[in-house]
């Protein structure tokens, strides 16, 4: 891992209910990178080493995910809801001694920034969304399209341990059909980063928590979200996409416009995964915009 993370060290830093690997490193303003499905924060490791030449890099596994805890959960997924990922983030960011920050948040972890400017709004000085809409603005909107594009987060919600049982069967070819089916270019993917998320997803544990999850994403995260639409987010937000399966058809600066007080953002020609697929121009987007 120290050569994915070079100059970086690791942490472990317990919040109300779960522990939370991180690596740290660089200096300046605090940056926070949250990752998403199915990965770590291995993902960041093509863009981290470059943002901490001018921001303190935090990149930790969300709950559930990676080397981080995996707390029990129950049918009211209330465990893996955003608004408790979101909690895990403020805690380990406080105990690392910065009480606001910048955030870039991918996929999952782009849910859980959206559901911390809300919740804290406070704490993020600016959040850059990697390829996604909000969650009720994805539930609201499918059709044939995206449903055949985003089936996986109608497998992953069904109850009774149906989808740990299948991705169970053979984790390895769950995880890599995803990321190829997700990206454009597979050989983006480092030899080292696709070790590391096959390991974490060889654990019958993480599978279970990814799912619980997305469950909480179709329960528990739409009634915040539900409750919460008069609020918008206060600070300013970029969003960046590619060509993921929540974002192919949809008019990503307008929809985040109804739900941010200032939204911008545009397109780059890659798949789902940013950081991996097009290290660069990530890194110079969120550069320019953490730096404005």
């Amino acid at each position: 891992m120290a050569e994915l993370f070079p100059g970086f060290s690791r942490y472990r830093i317990p919040t109300a209910e779960a522990e939370i690997n991180l690596v740290l490193g660089g200096s300046g303003p605090p940056l926070l990178l949250l990752h998403g499905y199915p990965q770590s924060h291995v993902m960041w490791h093509k863009v981290a080493p470059a943002l901490a030449q001018d921001f303190t890099v935090v990149a930790p596994d969300l709950r559930g995910y990676g080397d981080s805890g995996k707390p029990a959960s129950d049918p009211t997924h209330a465990a893996y809801s955003k608004r408790a990922t979101a909690a895990d983030m403020v805690t380990v960011m406080e105990r690392l001694g910065y009480k606001s920050f910048f955030l870039a948040g991918h996929d999952r972890g782009g849910r859980v920034g959206h559901r911390m400017a809300l919740d804290h709004p406070e704490r993020v000085e600016r959040l850059a969304v990697l390829d996604i809409i909000p969650t009720r603005d994805v539930f609201n909107r499918v059709d044939r399209k995206l449903a055949t594009s985003t089936y996986h987060w109608f497998f992953l919600i069904q109850p009774g341990g149906l989808p740990e049982r299948l991705i169970g069967a053979d984790p390895d070819f769950y995880l890599d059909w995803t990321l190829r089916q997700w990206s454009r270019d597979f050989g983006a993917f480092a030899p080292e980063a696709l070790a590391e998320y096959r390991r974490f997803f060889r654990d019958p544990a993480t599978i279970h928590a990814t799912c619980e999850d997305y469950r909480a994403g179709a329960s528990i995260d739409l009634d915040h979200d539900e409750a919460d639409l008069a609020k918008k987010i206060a600070c300013p937000l970029l969003a960046l996409w590619g060509g993921g399966p929540a974002t192919r058809w949809s008019n990503i600066v307008d929809t985040w416009k109804e739900r941010a007080v200032n939204a911008t953002g545009f397109p780059l020609d890659c798949g789902h995964f940013l950081a991996e697929e097009k290290p660069g121009e990530t890194t110079k987007a969120l550069r320019e915009f953490f730096k404005a």
